[in-house]
């Protein structure tokens, strides 16, 4: 069954979902819509289906069965309303939206008019994350104590309405919900603002999830290279991800035989075998866009792998890090 699909939004993550409708099977991309003309220009000459500077006249004109929303945060609720009002299915890029609010009424309209919401959290179809989350579920680890990320890079010019929080840690919130099957208990932050001209840039968070797992959350945009890593300890050893290389490795836990006493009560945990798991490299994005045009074209919303109630779970939890670094408080979570 081929569908007709556009793309709101022409900036660099609306070109790099133009170019992926462009090349799957069954899927004729009719139009990319900006308000800046030529942006949606360049995209048309490359990936086809027609220009327009108004997402409206867009709608009305090529009807697509399914659109993807890849405008600035702020205006994600105007636009997924517009759209969820033509019963046009809807991927939304992360975060869902501003706040917890906006969040709803999207969730709200597209479940009144039974349109499929997909949210943009491209990092769950990491391969290594993936396989991360299934080794976790058969226990290899064994009890989970602790997640670590790391998420930091240059600071972006594209990014004028959001913060870091918003922007970046929505990625490792939604990552260590899914990864581990755990909910937010309580959080702690501390947040900076050295360049953004009204945002925090920088985010050093402490938290708590169910099932007695703690962890923290380095996220900037202050650092020179990007760096976009995730670690989860339990009983058995460490897994790491590197989410830019796709490597998954896991540090296990070795054995004290042959030590005298004095050395393995200094050691504690020794060191073990490092492994390097074996997983088959793919472009998240283009596995994120399968999976939705899947669900469109199977009129299956069990195939929407991140919905709504986990987009507005991420927003949730980003709000509560920000309160957090705002009045210096523990924040905890209903």
């Amino acid at each position: 069954m081929s569908i007709k699909v556009a793309v709101i939004g022409a900036g660099v993550m609306g070109q790099n979902h133009a170019r992926i409708y462009s090349e799957l099977p069954n899927v004729n991309l009719v139009g990319i819509a900006d308000v800046f003309i030529e942006n949606a220009q360049k995209a048309t000459r490359r990936y086809g289906g027609e220009a327009f500077s108004d997402y409206s006249v867009m709608l009305d004109t090529v009807k697509p069965d399914a659109v993807t929303i890849a405008v600035p945060t702020e205006d994600h609720v105007t636009v997924a309303l517009e759209v969820a009002k033509r019963k046009t299915h809807i991927l939304v890029e992360k975060p869902i939206a501003l706040n917890i609010e906006e969040a709803r009424s999207i969730i709200t309209a597209c479940e009144s008019q039974g349109v499929f919401l997909a949210v943009g959290h491209v990092e769950r179809f990491n391969p290594a994350v993936i396989e991360l989350k299934r080794r976790l579920m058969d226990n290899e680890l064994g009890r989970v104590f602790q997640i670590d990320t790391r998420r930091q890079s240059p600071f972006p010019s594209r990014v004028r309405d959001v913060g870091v929080i918003i922007d970046l840690a929505v990625h490792d919130i939604d990552v260590i919900r899914y990864v581990t099957g755990s909910e937010f208990s309580h959080v702690f932050a501390e947040t900076q603002r050295q360049i953004h001209s009204s945002h925090e840039d920088l985010v050093s968070a402490l938290f708590r999830l169910d099932h007695n797992i703690v962890g923290t959350m380095a996220v900037n945009w202050l650092t020179p290279s990007k760096v976009r890593e995730l670690r989860v300890i339990g009983e058995r050893g460490m897994f790491h991800v590197d989410y830019l290389t796709q490597d998954l490795f896991f540090y296990e836990n070795g054995t004290t035989v042959g030590e005298w006493d004095t050395l393995r009560q200094l050691r504690g945990v020794s060191e073990g075998r490092m492994i390097r798991h074996i997983v088959a490299k793919r472009e998240p994005l283009r596995a994120e866009l399968e999976s939705f045009i899947t669900a469109v074209q199977e009129r299956d919303q069990s195939k929407i792998h991140v919905n709504g109630l986990d987009g507005l779970k991420s927003v949730e939890i980003a709000q509560a890090i920000i309160h957090s670094g705002r009045q210096q408080q523990v924040v905890f979570l209903k």
